[in-house]
């Protein structure tokens, strides 16, 4: 199996070609805006976000375009896209922002970013539930939410002024200091988004601020990809059987896990306790999961 580094433009560039395609037994896009949010969240912080993987052939296999797809300018596709399907129609969905078709529909993935976010981290990752929402396949309205129509009040307006990124929202998109990631990613001069936020002269104090956050912003065109290649040796049985593996092996963590990873990360010894607490009550004859104690601490607290 050979693999090369390859940046996001360039893998947009190869959907916009038709040189990427489906496998028709990849699944359709599922995420919702707000894992697009998180997504360039951590390519703009340079964070890992995993690997792509890609079956190099001519063999005459049934295939399907991304929802993102250009004018193919080939009668053959020569990568079919086994694992990235997600990421890669996401972000090329918002770098050359077209919309979305899921189920006969379209819809456009905005994105905002906030010219005056802090320097540190200062957000948590949503932890979705354990269980997958009815709503999430079948609802076509909760598709690309625009999340952030559903908040009200000074306290909820103040956390989101935190963030780097959010959905976009009419009421969000009218402040100042946050910009449409697509017209960021469409335009080269920032002349447009500095104005917006008030910025006219050189002299300004936030001028060089916002000049450096918008370059790094459009730098994650540049973030390299590692993409694993499945030779032509393989047939297509073989490969249907490695995307299996691929998306079912390893263990998937809970929401309860990965709760208890940003708690434990702020509270020194929490998991120990838990632990304590559970052997406590193991020996009493109550079997009580970590996860079930996490959510417990979750409502007394809230």
């Amino acid at each position: 199996m050979k693999k090369q580094d390859i940046n996001i433009s360039s893998l947009v560039d190869m959907i916009e070609r038709g040189v990427l395609q489906l496998p028709e037994i990849q699944r359709r896009f599922v995420w919702q805006a707000s894992r697009v949010r998180d997504l360039l969240d951590s390519l703009y912080r340079n964070y890992p976000t995993g690997s792509i993987l890609v079956w190099e052939t001519n063999a005459d296999v049934p295939t399907r375009e991304l929802q993102t797809h250009g004018s193919p300018t080939r009668q053959e596709p020569t990568l079919l896209l086994l694992d990235g399907q997600q990421r890669l129609t996401s972000l090329a969905a918002v770098i050359k922002g077209k919309p979305i078709n899921v189920r006969g529909r379209t819809r456009a993935i905005d994105i905002l970013f906030n010219l005056d976010h802090p320097e540190q981290l200062d957000e948590l990752t949503e932890v979705e539930g354990d269980e997958d929402s009815p709503f999430d396949d079948e609802d076509e309205d909760s598709i690309i939410p625009e999340e952030e129509e559903i908040v009200h009040g000074e306290n909820i307006h103040s956390m989101l002024q935190k963030r780097t990124f959010v959905v976009t929202s009419r009421a969000m998109e009218q402040l100042p200091n946050w910009v449409s990631v697509t017209e960021v990613f469409k335009q080269t001069s920032d002349t447009p988004f500095l104005r917006k936020a008030g910025v006219e002269s050189l002299s300004d104090a936030r001028y060089d601020k916002y000049t450096q956050r918008l370059q790094r912003l459009r730098m994650i065109c540049q973030y390299p990809y590692v993409m694993h290649i499945l030779e032509r040796t393989y047939d297509y049985q073989e490969v249907a059987e490695i995307f299996v593996r691929v998306n079912s092996l390893g263990a998937k963590l809970r929401s309860s896990d990965l709760a208890l990873a940003q708690i434990s990360s702020k509270w020194k010894g929490y998991l120990t306790q838990l632990e304590k607490f559970q052997e406590e009550c193991e020996r009493s004859w109550f079997t009580l999961d970590l996860g079930l104690l996490v959510r417990a601490n979750v409502v007394f607290a809230t």
